[in-house]
């Protein structure tokens, strides 16, 4: 499993996405690897998600796409 595909699986995991197949590692490009990564840490770091939390992960999953 690469980096993105294990981070993709960490973020949907985490954030308890029920809809795991709505992000996939091929939706993000490597220009965008970085920022990823750092959302990636922000989420980890976090035990629990506000509902407007949640709402702006997935704004900015949805900015990072290809």
């Amino acid at each position: 499993m690469s980096d993105l595909n294990k981070m993709i699986d960490e973020i949907s995991q985490k954030l308890n996405m029920l809809n795991i197949g709505v992000i996939k590692a091929e939706d993000f490009s490597d220009e965008k690897l970085e920022d990823l990564e750092y959302l990636h840490q922000m989420i980890m770091k976090k035990k629990t998600f506000s509902p407007s939390e949640m709402r702006a992960i997935a704004e900015e999953l949805a900015a990072l796409r290809k």
